[in-house]
């Protein structure tokens, strides 16, 4: 009996189960002896980065209240600002570059292509230097805004593409049934199109949120006191930069781990409330929903 699930590509054969088994082997044996030539050469007495005296630091309080916990913070805060408007910025530029008039989709698009071309850190140069010349701020505020702002230059680009490229990729028959309720074209691209084109793009979504927190370690270049640089005057305090970068790599890891983990449930809590409002709509359809639900929507119509 066949099986009617579609599949990209066949099940490998004896041969081929073999080979898969042979390159997996030769792989991990090559990753540990990689990983025992790092440990060999980090243990070396004229390196000595594993011994005690290098790690003791880490086991002090001064060690996260003067500098791990106050860089995660600035490294947390400039992410979030940076999150907020990019978002806002990339739904505007995206919605701009599907709009039906074409001087203001030909602005947008210069727009998204020229901070798309544009390095993060030369947009963080700029910003902080018309910060500190132009707006005459200074201080800590000064490198904030010009990590805030590069970060949202470049990724509200990001994020138009990504959600233009979402809207685009609905089937057409999504916008018609929009247009045939009566609704306009506005209309249809916000209550029928950007619903659908988020959820189908929030992985890509997740993945640039995760490339922002990531990217706020360029800050360190125009003085911002984020996590690396917080770790790198530690290091110069104690005299053990490479365990300091290992620590916080580790801290890093975790941050982008969390967030991964709270955009799957967010993208399962949307997935699961789409699937239970799917049998109401179709009992709506067929005359056949429960009363409340039928009451809701005449309070709905009468409303309009």
């Amino acid at each position: 009996m066949s099986s009617s699930v579609p599949v990209l590509f066949d099940a490998p054969g004896p041969k081929a189960r073999a080979r898969h088994a042979v390159i997996a082997v030769v792989g991990v044996l090559l990753a540990g002896l990689f990983l025992g030539w790092m440990i060999k050469g980090l243990a070396n007495p004229d390196n000595n980065q594993l011994s005690a005296d290098k790690w003791a630091p880490f086991l002090t309080p001064e060690a996260w209240t003067a500098y791990f916990l106050p860089g995660l913070f600035r490294t947390l805060q400039a992410a979030l600002l940076a999150v907020v408007l990019s978002c806002l910025g990339g739904l505007l530029l995206g919605m701009g570059r599907l709009a039906s008039a074409r001087s203001l989709r030909a602005f947008c698009g210069l727009v998204v292509e020229f901070f798309r071309a544009v390095p993060v850190l030369m947009g963080m140069l700029f910003a902080f230097n018309f910060g500190l010349f132009v707006l005459q701020i200074s201080g800590n505020t000064v490198a904030l805004f010009g990590v805030v702002t590069g970060l949202t230059l470049y990724n509200s680009s990001v994020i138009a593409e990504l959600i233009r490229s979402g809207v685009t990729a609905l089937p057409r028959g999504q916008r018609e049934a929009g247009l045939a309720l009566g609704l306009s074209g506005g209309q249809t691209l916000r209550s029928v199109l950007l619903p659908q084109a988020v959820t189908a793009m929030l992985p890509s979504l997740v993945s640039q949120l995760v490339v922002i927190l990531k990217d706020t370690a360029l800050g360190y270049i125009i003085t911002y006191p984020e996590l690396i640089r917080a770790g790198q005057n530690f290091a110069s305090v104690n005299g053990n930069l490479i365990p300091t970068l290992m620590v916080v790599a580790v801290m890093f890891i975790l941050l982008n781990y969390a967030l991964s983990r709270v955009a799957r449930s967010l993208e399962r809590r949307i997935s699961a409330r789409r699937i239970r409002a799917a049998p109401n709509a179709l009992l709506l359809v067929e005359g056949l929903a429960p009363d409340g639900i039928v009451e809701g929507e005449a309070a709905v119509r009468d409303q309009h």
